[in-house]
């Protein structure tokens, strides 16, 4: 008997119906993708311009990446970190020989990266630094974005993502972002590490003012404060350099990279530093039974290469570049100004606009998806393999959408 064959609204009453309400999509039912493209379930094609929050830096399905992972699950998908196995120890070398790093800590996901980050700070104040036990402190800044665990949020400055969910981890202590006096000003004896995201994407794509993470580090190696980078949404390519941080040749002590390193296909993340810092993690210090298997070493592996074979990051600085130019010689009475680095772009709305929303619903109805992010700002950031005769077909209807009454 042939499965039942439901329709886009039908998937999206099920959806409705039984899923919890913590996200609001736009009513766009995707089933396939190829490339800088989706396709939904009546086989409409949509350009990409969200690129899973940039998970799909590579596109979608791309063959290099689908042949590793069904090479490797039809092998070896799982071990634990009980084994050892032949897929790991290549990751290291590939991402290490990549960055320049020395060690490498293999997670899942973006927020156990970054929690993994902090308590790996945590742990090297304390033992390295000599911060008195229990009362390391790590700064973060404002308009961060690190994910929704509690200890993320109970430094997060958005009420919404705090709402409900106290009593908060201590520890943390927020200033304003993009201001190093404020930083420099808020160090005391233990202080264990800064916490930032070179370019803020869920903010609505802010960019620091010039010198900042320069300023960052030149404070940093003056009171032995490590400097953590989250990268997990700036990193491998997104904004036209390898690492975002690279706009102003700063190497961070601490990189967290997620999203991309699985290629849009799987899970993956990393906490990158040197052997120093990752040296205070012993046998049952932290862990993980996902983090690190060979099917999301194998897949990490190719996702690599299609970054650096294909030469994603340059390509992502041109075409960052054009589109960027195009955006700002459209003369909306809607556009307050544009940012961004790279292929990753905010359009900042004035507040008369309406909000966001309505301009992403309506590129949705143009066949382009994007999605506003902090009520006001379309962020644009297509799959690094966009190419010019693309973009040239969609830039029009953007246009046209971002003049609209």
């Amino acid at each position: 008997m042939a499965d039942r064959v439901y329709s886009a609204a039908d998937l999206i009453a099920l959806e409705e119906q039984y899923g919890a309400h913590n996200y609001h999509p736009l009513d766009v039912v995707c089933s396939r993708g190829e490339g800088v493209y989706l396709i939904d379930v009546n086989g409409r094609r949509y350009l990409d311009c969200l690129s899973a929050y940039s998970a799909a830096n590579q596109g979608h399905a791309h063959p290099t990446i689908i042949n590793a992972l069904i090479e490797q699950a039809q092998r070896l998908p799982l071990t634990s970190r009980a084994f050892r196995n032949d897929q790991l120890p290549l990751f290291y070398k590939e991402l290490l020989d990549l960055t320049g790093y020395e060690m490498a800590l293999p997670m899942n996901t973006g927020a156990e990266a970054v929690e993994s980050a902090l308590k790996v700070a945590r742990k090297w104040g304390y033992k390295v630094k000599g911060i008195p036990e229990n009362c390391a402190e790590i700064i973060t800044v404002g308009g961060n974005f690190h994910g929704r665990t509690i200890s993320v949020i109970s430094f997060s400055t958005e009420p919404q993502y705090r709402d409900g969910f106290g009593p908060f981890t201590p520890g943390f202590i927020t200033i304003p972002y993009g201001d190093a006096d404020a930083f420099e000003a808020a160090i005391t004896p233990n202080t264990a590490a800064i916490s930032v995201e070179p370019i803020q994407g869920e903010a609505g794509v802010v960019v620091p003012p010039e010198g900042y993470l320069h300023r960052i580090r030149e404070i940093c190696d003056r009171h032995s404060v490590l400097f953590i980078a989250d990268e997990i949404q700036t990193g491998l390519g997104r904004t036209g350099k390898l690492m975002a941080c690279d706009h102003e040749g700063v190497r961070p002590d601490v990189l967290v990279l997620g999203k991309a390193l699985g290629g849009g296909v799987y899970p993956v993340s990393a906490v990158l530093a040197s052997r120093e810092i990752l040296g205070v993690l012993h046998p049952g210090d932290h862990g993980s039974t996902f983090g690190g298997n060979p099917l999301a070493a194998a897949v990490a592996r190719a996702a690599l290469r299609v970054i650096t074979e294909e030469h994603l990051v340059e390509n992502a600085a041109e075409m960052g570049a054009y589109f960027k130019d195009y955006l700002e010689e459209i003369n909306s009475p809607h556009v307050d100004h544009i940012r961004g680095k790279g292929l990753l772009i905010g359009v900042v709305l004035r507040p008369e606009a309406g909000g966001a929303r309505r301009f992403c619903e309506a590129l949705q109805q143009r066949g382009i998806l994007a999605k506003e992010t902090h009520q006001n700002v379309i962020r644009f950031a297509p799959p690094l393999i966009i190419d010019r005769p693309t973009l040239d077909s969609v830039l029009p209807d953007i246009r046209d959408v971002l003049l609209m009454a």
